[in-house]
C-alpha cells in the first residue's frame, strides 16, 4: 500500500496488463466481496451462464447485509403488500424516495428501481427465504412479533404525507427480530454455493489488471499470503462495501462525523473497491454523506417528546424516522440536543443511554438548572402546548396521533447530545456508476470491464434525511443482482 499525503491508504496502484507474465486464475466474471451485494452479483452472474469466481476478505460471506435486521425496503405492490391488502404503486413509490433524495438522486437507477421492486421481492422469496402474511402497524425500530411488513421510514411524517399516499415497506424475514440478516444471507449464499461459484475466502483484492485501452482485465488478490493474479475475460465486479472502517478516509471526507460516529458497519468496509475504483478512473460522488441514527424511539411514547437545540428551539417533527433526526441534529449547533418531555410520557429510549440534564416540576425550573438561554424553552413549551391541545403542529407538522400537551410535572430535559451517545454512522458515497453496474469515468464514459454496487458505489439512499430501514439492503441486492448480469453479458 502507498500513502498519500492526508495519511490516507491508497490501492497499490494499476497492474499494467503488459507486466502481466502470467495469470494464476481464469474467470469469466469476478466479484470482490460477497455481502449482500457481491453475493447477489455473483448468482445472476453464474445465472446467466458465466463462470464466476468471489474473492472475499473474511473467512466467510455476509457482510454488512448479515449484521443488518434486513427490512428490505421495498414498495408499489409487492406479492407482501398485496396480500395483506396494502395499496401501492411504483409510481406512488417513486414519489416518495424522490421526496426522500430530491435531486441527489439517479433518477434512472430511482426509476428502474420502482418499477423493478415487485419482482425483487419474488427473487428474494424464490431464495427460500420466510416471510411471514402479518403487518405491524407499531413504532419501533424492529417488529418484534415475527411479522414480516412494517413501516421503517418517514411514510408517515410530515412533509412526506404530502407527497405520497404512506404505505409500510419494510419487508423482514419472518420470525426473526433483529436477526433478519442472518436469516436472508444464510438463504442467498447457500444459492450461490449450489450454483457452483468458485468462492475464495480470505482473499482480499489488492490491484486491478489494465490494459493499454484502460479496459478492466483483471484483478490481484492477496491469498495465503502471496500475490495471485486473476484474468476475468468479462468483468470485475467491486462489491467491498463502504469506507465506514477506514479512519483516514472519514477525517478526509466526513469531518464532523469521524469524532463523535460509532462506525456501523463490518470490518471489511475499508473502502478498498472505492479506491480501486478511482485508480482505474472511476468518479467519486456523495463521499460527504453518511448515515446517522438517533433511536429516540421504541418505547414509541417518546414520540410524545419535543426535541430542541441548545437555545432552547425545537428544530424536526418528532415523529420522524431516527435517521433524519439525526440528519437534523448534526446541523444543530456543537450537535447538542435535548428531549423535553413530561411524566405522563416519559421512558427510558431502548437502544441509547442517555442523561438526564434537569428535572423541574416547572418548565422553568427545568430551563434554569439545563443553563438553556432564559425564557426560550418556557416560550417553545407553551407555543407546542397551546396547539397541540388543539391537535395541530403549525411550525413542524408532527401527526396528530403523536400530539399532546406536556403538562404533567415533574418535567425532565435528557441530553441526547451527539459526543455523547455517539450515533451509528454508516457511509453513503462511493463510486459513480450506471444503474446497471458500468463504473463512470469523472466525463460520464464507462471504465470497460469494471462494475460496481453496494456500498461501493453512490446508491439510492445518498442522505440521512431520507433514509428508511431497509433501504441499504434492497438497493444493494437489487443492483448488485444487475451488475452481475451486465458483467456477464460482456463479450
Amino acid at each position: 500500500m502507498k500513502r498519500d499525503n492526508n495519511g490516507e491508504n491508497t490501492v497499490s496502484d494499476i497492474i499494467p496488463l503488459s507486466g502481466v507474465e502470467a495469470f494464476d486464475l481464469e474467470t469469466d466474471v469476478l466479484v470482490a466481496g460477497l455481502g449482500g451485494a457481491g453475493a447477489s452479483a455473483a448468482l445472476e452472474a453464474r445465472r446467466a451462464g458465466a463462470a464466476v469466481t468471489v474473492l472475499e476478505s473474511s473467512s466467510g460471506g455476509g457482510g454488512s447485509t448479515q449484521m443488518s435486521a434486513c427490512e428490505m425496503y421495498l414498495g408499489g405492490g409487492t406479492r407482501l403488500q398485496r396480500d395483506l391488502g396494502i395499496a401501492d404503486s411504483p409510481d406512488n413509490f417513486y414519489n416518495y424516495l424522490k421526496a426522500c433524495f430530491g435531486d441527489n438522486c439517479d433518477e434512472n437507477r430511482l426509476r428502474l428501481f420502482c418499477d423493478g421492486a415487485v419482482e425483487h421481492f419474488d427473487w428474494a422469496e424464490s431464495l427460500g427465504v420466510p416471510y411471514k402474511r402479518g403487518f405491524y402497524d407499531g413504532r419501533d425500530v424492529v417488529a418484534m412479533t415475527g411479522d414480516s411488513l412494517q413501516y421503517t421510514g418517514n411514510e408517515r411524517a410530515w412533509p412526506f404525507v404530502e407527497m405520497a399516499q404512506a404505505a409500510p415497506r419494510g419487508h423482514l424475514p419472518a420470525d426473526a427480530d433483529h436477526s433478519g440478516g442472518l436469516v436472508f444471507m444464510g438463504h442467498l449464499l447457500e444459492r450461490v454455493r449450489e450454483s457452483g461459484v468458485n468462492i475464495l475466502c480470505d482473499a482480499r483484492i489488492t490491484a486491478l489488471v489494465q490494459d493499454e485501452q484502460k479496459r478492466v482485465v483483471g484483478a490481484a488478490a492477496r491469498i495465503d499470503n502471496r500475490q495471485v493474479l486473476i484474468r476475468a475475460h468479462r468483468g470485475v465486479v467491486l462489491c467491498t462495501g463502504g469506507f465506514i472502517m477506514n479512519e483516514a478516509m472519514t477525517r478526509k471526507h466526513l469531518p464532523t462525523l469521524d469524532g463523535i460516529a460509532t462506525r456501523h458497519g463490518n470490518p471489511g468496509d475499508r473502502g478498498d473497491g472505492i479506491r480501486l475504483g478511482q485508480a482505474a478512473g472511476g468518479n467519486l460522488i456523495n463521499m460527504g454523506e453518511a448515515f446517522v441514527g438517533i433511536a429516540h424511539y421504541p418505547p414509541a411514547q417518546l414520540t410524545y417528546g419535543i426535541f430542541v437545540n441548545e437555545q432552547g428551539q425545537r428544530f424536526i417533527n418528532e415523529d420522524v424516522y431516527l435517521a433524519r433526526l439525526g440528519h437534523y441534529a448534526i446541523q444543530q449547533s456543537q450537535g447538542r440536543i435535548f428531549m423535553f418531555i413530561d411524566n405522563r410520557h416519559f421512558e427510558r429510549p431502548a437502544y441509547l443511554n442517555v442523561d438526564i440534564v434537569a428535572v423541574g416540576e416547572t418548565v422553568e425550573e427545568v430551563e434554569s438548572e439545563s443553563g438553556l438561554p432564559a425564557g426560550n424553552l418556557q416560550h417553545t413549551v407553551d407555543y407546542y402546548n397551546q396547539n397541540a391541545a388543539l391537535g395541530q403542529d403549525p411550525l413542524f407538522h408532527k401527526a396528530s396521533d403523536w400530539l399532546m400537551p406536556l403538562d404533567e410535572p415533574p418535567y425532565a430535559l435528557v441530553s441526547y447530545a451527539l459526543d455523547q451517545i455517539k450515533p451509528p454512522v454508516f457511509t453513503l458515497g462511493g463510486l459513480e456508476v450506471k444503474p446497471t453496474g458500468e463504473v463512470l469515468r469523472p466525463d460520464g464514459s464507462a471504465v470497460e470491464g469494471l462494475f460496481a454496487a453496494g456500498r461501493t458505489v453512490a446508491g439510492i439512499p445518498r442522505t440521512s434525511a431520507g433514509y428508511a430501514s431497509g433501504m441499504s439492503v434492497a438497493d444493494v441486492t437489487f443492483f448488485g443482482r444487475l451488475a452481475g448480469r451486465q458483467a456477464a453479458a460482456q463479450s
